[in-house]
């Protein structure tokens, strides 16, 4: 008996293409697509299994590059502070709730460099619906002593050096190290993908003639470097999200005290400068992201997630909004935020949708011109070829809401 699925969609973004097509019928077996074709091409076979779809769009599932899963994004310090400090049984679930955060969004691939990996290796192997979640383990390399070790990871083996400190933290600030003690680091960490952390214009200059294979971040770089970048085919994962964070939470204390485009007032004075400093840096970002675009460097969607005030899944939305604004087309976006990150990391369980490639991508309601708004709120997640039980529409609460953390 034939167990072919057929999937009848009304617009679909590949992740690989740059295009929307309209009216396609996907063919799915054994877990991957074997077909894709006009509509016209739907098999008259009554017995067929057909699913119809025609009112909606399909993507390919989100990948976000940078998440910290283990981290809370709450504003209030006090909070972050307490939940460093928390029992195994604590962390635990607040990994759990990040993980479901980001399966509730889409976000099925993550690349997480903070969390411990005895926490992430709990999901793997299990039945658990977080298994859902491919989560790819970018081992940090300890830098404080000018040495570290190769550290062993969950999939294929990334390693992350923060040869400059998160944007938030520090602005633009000298590197950690030296360009000698970073070379040093990226030809002893072995095999794997290499990204560093690298702001201004020393630290990216300084990375890229280290040999690394992507730069995280690269606030206040030139267009020289993004040329360098395009003909190594270096990845650039520009988190411009996290500009963006500092700019609407620049007039209270200073902490990041946003929910994206909400602003509230966190505790303390605002800081004299701080949102002209944010608006140009977020606004250099962006003229950067869409000169990598003219220039043909990859880029990637790598949110920050755990970071104060930038959440886990959600943001990955938010970040397709500033690469679109940036002046990347609705589906290079969508591809920036799906296949570049799984090409890169290796996580072969989700990517484009492609003759052979897994049957594995996300159902918006609607037409392409809704989204990314609908990426918010799905109609469905299919995985493996099947509707996934770890998605719900409409969950059913079972208790009164917990905080957002």
């Amino acid at each position: 008996m034939d167990n072919t699925r057929y999937i009848i969609a009304g617009s679909c973004i590949d992740g690989w293409s740059g295009t929307v097509r309209k009216e396609i019928v996907l063919a799915l077996k054994d877990g991957r697509i074997t077909a894709m074709g006009e509509r016209s091409e739907l098999p008259r076979d009554p017995g067929a299994t057909v699913d119809d779809l025609s009112h909606c769009t399909i993507v390919p599932p989100l990948i976000d590059c940078s998440v910290a899963l283990a981290r809370s994004p709450a504003i209030d310090p006090r909070l972050r502070a307490d939940m460093e400090q928390a029992n195994p049984e604590r962390q635990a679930a607040l990994v759990n709730r990040h993980i479901g955060y980001c399966l509730a969004h889409g976000v099925l691939g993550v690349v997480d460099s903070n969390t411990p990996e005895a926490l992430l290796a709990r999901y793997r192997g299990t039945t658990a619906p977080e298994q859902a979640l491919s989560i790819c383990s970018a081992g940090c390399i300890g830098i404080e002593k000018g040495q570290g070790a190769t550290p062993r990871t969950l999939g294929p083996p990334i390693h992350r050096i923060g040869y400059s400190n998160d944007i938030e933290q520090t602005g633009i600030s000298e590197p950690n190290l030296g360009g000698d003690a970073l070379r040093h680091l990226l030809a002893q960490s072995g095999s794997g993908r290499k990204v560093v952390v690298a702001n201004g214009p020393q630290a990216v200059a300084e990375a890229l003639a280290a040999g690394c294979d992507a730069i995280e971040q690269g606030y206040l770089m030139s267009e020289e470097h993004l040329r360098k970048m395009a003909d190594n085919q270096v990845l650039w994962i520009p988190s411009v999200l996290r500009a963006k964070n500092g700019l609407d939470s620049s007039g209270s204390g200073g902490d990041v005290s946003c929910r994206f485009s909400l602003r509230y007032v966190a505790p303390g004075k605002a800081q004299p400068g701080a949102e002209a400093s944010w608006k140009a840096l977020l606004t250099d970002q962006l003229r950067l992201l869409g000169r990598a675009r003219d220039l043909g460097v990859p880029t990637a969607v790598g949110t920050g997630a755990g970071s104060p005030g930038i959440l886990h899944g959600e943001s990955v939305v938010e970040e397709i909004k500033l690469f679109i604004k940036a002046g990347y087309s609705l589906a290079e976006a969508i591809g920036c935020a799906s296949e570049q990150g799984a090409r890169f990391f290796g996580l072969e369980q989700i990517g484009a949708l492609r003759v052979g490639g897994p049957a594995t991508f996300l159902v918006t309601r609607g037409t392409p011109h809704q989204l990314p708004r609908k990426l918010a709120y799905l109609e469905g997640i299919y995985v493996g070829g099947a509707p996934s039980p770890i998605y719900r529409k409409n969950p059913v609460k079972k208790g009164p809401d917990a905080p957002i953390l």
